[in-house]
């Protein structure tokens, strides 16, 4: 019984030895596998990285303001018995714009007139009577009196009369009419806009660290969103004396010539200011960064070999400097030598070492000067 016993012990013993041997190499072969797999690559696009020459800029986002914008409004009450303008039109400074009705003011100034050619041929007869010492001092007096107030009277309603008639300021373009043929006015009642439209302002804030870098006379490049392939071109002429305390930036002024009307008061514009010589820099598109917080990095090409010692085409992840941006490009400041192949899509899926197959048919925009496209 007990020499029974043994004999089944032994024999389950060298079953589950001989399973477990088995298992052992089992998994010692699928751990081998594991070690030499090597994943598919990852289709990608590249481009060779270029040297370029790009000058130094501070960029700042701005607003187009008129040199001189007024809205013309009505100087006393009154009903318009003319229109002289029509929306949008450029007029010419001092062009009538609007006439209000002035007959009564024309009966009183018919009156005054009357009166004050009274008060004249009264006054020349008592400078006679005078010489003649017909009449008293005093009474020359008040016929002189008299005179002048008669004329001061005369040229009260004269004026009267003027500032009835709406005239342009200055040389620009109107706005919309905001008045019709026959509307009572009331004084300070507004009419349209005028903007002078050539030059033009832009506005835009810097940050105060780089006060010392912008001054009076520098280049400034403006694009604005609807106009894209557009540049103007202008001076910094004034900068506020007082900085922002809620943005700590300080606003600076620049003027540009505006010949065609482009920019108009108010438009959203991307000011850069020339604020040194050129720096040489390695040009990328910005879709080849990879932005982590740890730092920024591109995926270079180049050859790798697996464990087997078979060649193949990978990547090594690159930390890299940014510069500043242009169009669809960014500078890379260091980090990456010119000639090197760069990874320009697909980054997202990439680690180092990780095998790529390269397809550059279709390419992300590499463009320094991007062109609006029609959607």
């Amino acid at each position: 019984m007990v020499k029974r016993m043994l004999v089944m012990l032994v024999t389950t013993a060298l079953i589950v030895g001989a399973l477990g041997f088995v298992k052992f190499r089992q998994i010692q072969t699928a751990v081998g596998q594991a070690a030499s797999f090597q994943p598919p690559p990852e289709a990608v696009t590249t481009i060779t990285a270029v040297q370029a020459q790009w000058p130094e800029t501070l960029s700042a986002i701005g607003s187009v303001a008129a040199v001189q914008g007024v809205t013309i409004s009505a100087d006393l009450p009154g009903t318009v018995d003319r229109i002289g303008f029509d929306a949008g039109q450029w007029v010419r400074e001092g062009e009538v714009l609007a006439l209000l009705d002035t007959r009564q003011e024309q009966a009183q100034l018919a009156a005054a007139e009357a009166q004050r050619d009274l008060a004249r041929v009264n006054f020349d007869r008592m400078q006679g009577l005078l010489n003649e010492n017909v009449v008293s001092r005093a009474e020359f007096d008040r016929a002189t009196a008299d005179e002048r107030q008669s004329d001061a009277h005369v040229t009260e309603i004269r004026a009267t009369i003027e500032r009835k008639t709406i005239r342009a300021p200055f040389s620009g373009v109107l706005g919309l009419r905001r008045v019709n043929l026959g509307q009572y006015l009331s004084a300070g009642d507004a009419l349209v806009t005028l903007q002078s439209l050539n030059p033009i302002y832009v506005n835009f804030g810097v940050p105060q660290q780089a006060m010392a870098q912008v001054k009076a006379g520098r280049t400034v490049k403006v694009t604005a969103g609807d106009r894209a392939g557009v540049e103007f071109s202008g001076r910094i002429t004034a900068i506020d004396s007082v900085v922002d305390e809620a943005t700590r930036n300080v606003q600076v002024q620049a003027t540009l010539s505006n010949t065609d009307g482009t920019l108009r008061p108010g438009m959203f514009v991307q000011a850069e200011v020339l604020v040194g010589a050129s720096a040489t820099i390695v040009a990328v598109p910005a879709s080849a960064i990879s932005y982590a917080p740890y730092g920024n990095s591109v995926f270079v090409v180049g050859d790798w070999q697996d464990p087997n010692g078979k060649s193949y085409r990978g990547v090594r992840q690159q930390f890299v400097k940014l510069g500043a941006a242009r169009g669809d490009q960014i500078a890379i400041l260091s980090g990456l030598k010119p000639g090197d192949e760069v990874v320009t899509s697909g980054v997202f899926k990439l680690r180092n070492g990780a095998a790529v197959q390269i397809n550059n048919k279709v390419r992300p925009s590499n463009d320094a000067a991007p062109k609006l496209e029609n959607s």
